[in-house]
């Protein structure tokens, strides 16, 4: 089991932050600013003084809430592929090439996609649709149903047998 590290003070405004500025509170009370803001408008005389005002408070704000909400989302991402590979690394029939794809290059996942492409138009010339292959057993079995629809017609629809072999991890 993983200990908990005590968070950082920044780690745990964010936290705070992020849980108070997502909430309905944050949007009723930013609500309010807006009305109370329009509100003064003719009070104001609607100047430049009086829009300059909404528009600095908004711009200050939308700039900190850009690094707060990437801040989060770094969080969460991390958080989600660290589980995808745990599900991945303890499944035995589930390929460990596919932990840490985050890391990859955008050619390199451009590539694995062009696989599960490959794969799915394999999986589409079966007949049974709980049938379910790696990618390697997938393009071997289609090659030995495409030998054998060319030496015997008859087999032409017979069903692929699911790779039963250990995958490598």
């Amino acid at each position: 089991m993983v200990k908990k590290k005590k968070k950082n003070l920044f780690e745990r405004f964010a936290n705070w932050a992020t849980v108070a500025t997502g909430s309905s509170a944050a949007f009723i009370a930013a609500m309010v600013v807006i009305i109370v803001w329009a509100v003064t408008g003719p009070v104001f005389k609607y100047s430049d003084t009086w829009q300059l005002v909404i528009n600095t408070g908004t711009t200050i704000v939308t700039f900190l809430m850009v690094f707060l909400i990437q801040k989060s989302q770094n969080k969460d991402s991390k958080a989600i592929h660290l589980k995808l590979n745990e599900i991945l690394a303890s499944h035995q029939g589930a390929s460990n090439r596919m932990v840490n794809l985050e890391d990859l290059s955008e050619q390199e996942l451009d590539q694995i996609h062009k696989f599960y492409v490959q794969l799915s138009d394999l999986a589409e010339e079966e007949d049974d649709l709980t049938c379910t292959h790696s990618i390697d057993a997938a393009e071997e079995n289609h090659r030995q149903k495409l030998t054998s629809h060319r030496t015997k017609p008859h087999y032409a629809n017979a069903r692929v047998k699911k790779d039963t072999s250990k995958q490598s991890k």
